[in-house]
């Protein structure tokens, strides 16, 4: 597994818990993994990645902790999905 599986993988597991634990209505437990998801997202915002991946980064490290949502976490599902395909791709690569 390279650095950025691993990033990669980290980041959509957490962005899959802060989108289940927001729909459950625990705001404070999501908003403790979104502060998780934005250390993963830094330091893949230095490697090599497709646009997207680097955009979706960009987006997590920006966000305020405390700003979660039912939209955010709708979002952070769809997040989750994109960046689990690309982790996987890169393992078939």
């Amino acid at each position: 597994m390279t650095d950025t599986q691993l990033l990669v993988g980290s980041l959509s597991s957490d962005l899959f818990r802060v989108a289940s634990l927001t729909q459950r209505g625990s705001t404070k437990a999501a908003s403790r993994f979104l502060l998780e998801a934005k250390r993963w997202s830094e330091p893949l915002q230095k490697l090599n990645i497709a646009p997207y991946i680097l955009n979706i980064a960009q987006d997590i490290s920006s966000r305020d902790v405390a700003d979660i949502s039912m939209e955010t976490a709708e979002k952070y599902l769809m997040y989750g999905v994109l960046l689990q395909n690309y982790a996987l791709g890169q393992i078939a690569e």
